[in-house]
C-alpha cells in the first residue's frame, strides 16, 4: 500500500466533555462525580495523544459539550448533532469525505499498534475494534457512510454484533482489530490503568482512588 493512501485516512475521536455527573457516572460512588470526571479527562488526553502520532490527512473531535479538551487543539471539531448516538454517529460519517476511522475516548490504552491495519490496508472496505463489553471501540469505512450506522442499538451487550453484520450484510469486507476493554466500571479502569502504567489515565485513577481511601 502506497504512502499516499495511508494519508487519505481522517481519524475522529468521539467524546463529551467531562464534566462532573456527565461521564464515567458508574465510577461513582467509588470515586466522586469530580473524580470521575478527572480520570474521564484523563482517559480522553491519553486517546487525543494517540491520534495526534497517527498518519491521518486530517484529525476530529466529535465533540458534545462547549469548552475544548486540552490536546485538541491541532483537531478539527464538529460538534455532535441531537438523537441517539447511531444517529450522532450517522451524521459523523456522513459529513467526512473519504476513508474514516472512528475512535472512543473510553480506551485510554489505545496504541498506534492497534490501528496500524487500518493504516497498512486503507483499502479495505471496514474494520471493525471489538470491545469486551460487546460494543466496539473503533469503526473503519473506506467510504463513509451513515447509513451503515443509522438504526443500530447503541449502549447494548449485542451492539458490536448488530453493528459487524450490519456491515457484512451490505456486502463490505471487514477486518477485526484487536478486543480492547472499554472503562465502565472501577474494574475496569483498574484492568486499564495496569494496561499502562505510565499514562495520564492510570496516574488520574491513582491518584482519586489514593484519595477516596484517606
Amino acid at each position: 500500500m502506497s504512502a499516499d493512501s495511508t494519508m487519505d485516512v481522517t481519524v475522529a475521536v468521539v467524546a463529551k466533555e467531562c464534566l462532573p455527573g456527565k461521564v464515567k457516572t458508574r465510577l461513582t460512588p467509588a470515586l466522586t462525580p469530580e473524580g470521575a470526571a478527572r480520570v474521564a479527562a484523563a482517559s480522553l488526553a491519553d486517546t487525543l495523544a494517540t491520534v495526534r502520532a497517527l498518519p491521518a490527512a486530517r484529525r476530529v473531535l466529535f465533540f458534545d459539550g462547549t469548552v475544548l479538551p486540552d490536546g485538541a487543539e491541532d483537531f478539527d471539531v464538529i460538534h455532535q448533532t441531537t438523537g441517539g448516538l447511531d444517529e450522532r454517529l450517522g451524521a459523523l460519517f456522513d459529513a467526512v469525505d473519504g476513508p474514516l476511522l472512528l475512535v472512543g475516548m473510553d480506551t485510554p490504552q489505545v496504541s498506534a499498534a492497534h490501528v496500524a491495519p487500518v493504516f497498512d490496508d486503507p483499502a479495505r472496505d471496514a474494520w471493525f475494534g471489538p470491545a469486551e463489553d460487546g460494543g466496539f471501540w473503533a469503526l473503519y469505512l473506506r467510504e463513509a457512510d451513515g447509513a451503515h450506522l443509522r438504526g443500530v442499538p447503541m449502549s447494548q451487550d449485542d451492539t458490536g454484533a448488530v453493528q459487524r453484520a450490519r456491515l457484512t450484510d451490505a456486502g463490505l469486507d471487514v477486518g477485526t482489530l484487536d478486543v480492547l476493554l472499554d472503562v465502565d466500571t472501577v474494574p475496569d479502569a483498574e484492568r486499564v490503568a495496569d494496561l499502562v502504567p505510565d499514562s495520564r489515565f492510570a496516574a488520574a485513577l491513582h491518584a482519586e482512588t489514593v484519595g477516596s481511601l484517606r
